[in-house]
């Protein structure tokens, strides 16, 4: 493996366990708006809700403005905060920044929410740079946000750049650019979702994920 000197990480399922905020959320939502719940609810711990309520749901874009107006009335007080901080995260992120990384978040996760929840649970201050959807629903894409990212950090050059997550969407979405992906196991997604997209590394545990990048 080369070194890369610049770590955009996912952050639900990847440095935060955020399935139960997410889904008291969705749940809320489906509730008022009198759907029933999708088998597999889990599915919505990932994408983002634009994709999720239309794809899981049946809803036209009317409802699923409303599912996501909804979800984010009770997100932005109450669901952020049903999260906790994986096991050894903050350890890996110290040895990496120890190590000389430049460390970013790049998350589908509305931005302002992104910053209170790394702040709430003490991670803000590892990372250069969060980069988060928009709540207009003009960056919504892991794509939009990786690319939002590096201009906004102004890295020109991605072959270095190492996007870290565990989903699909963060493969997908760092392909796209040209970006390299390391999937982690810890996380929502699995092996079997990750060979199939193609991850270039996959990796079990947080201190495992610093072990080899800091061999390089």
């Amino acid at each position: 493996m080369q070194k890369y000197n610049n770590l955009l990480f996912d952050l639900d399922g990847t440095l935060t366990d955020s399935a139960p905020g997410i889904l008291n959320c969705v749940r809320y939502a489906l509730s008022e708006m009198n759907f029933p719940e999708p088998p597999d609810i889990m599915r919505f711990v990932g994408p983002p809700l634009c994709e999720s309520f239309p794809d899981f749901c049946g809803m036209n874009d009317e409802q699923t403005k409303e599912a996501i107006r909804l979800y984010r009335s009770r997100y932005s007080t109450v669901g952020l905060f049903e999260n906790t901080v994986y096991d050894g995260i903050p350890e890996m992120l110290e040895r990496l920044k120890k190590g000389g990384r430049r460390l970013f978040v790049a998350t589908s996760k509305p931005e302002v929410f992104s910053v209170r929840i790394l702040d709430k649970f003490g991670l803000f201050d590892y990372f250069e740079l969060i980069g988060g959807a928009a709540t207009d629903g003009t960056r919504d894409t892991k794509h939009d946000v990786i690319r939002y990212l590096l201009d906004k950090a102004d890295i020109h050059d991605t072959s270095d750049v190492l996007m870290i997550g565990d989903r699909k969407h963060d493969i997908i979405g760092a392909h796209s650019l040209g970006i390299r992906c390391m999937a982690v196991l810890w996380g929502y997604g699995s092996t079997d979702e990750f060979n199939e997209h193609g991850a270039d590394y996959i990796i079990s545990e947080p201190s495992d994920l610093a072990d080899t990048l800091l061999l390089h």
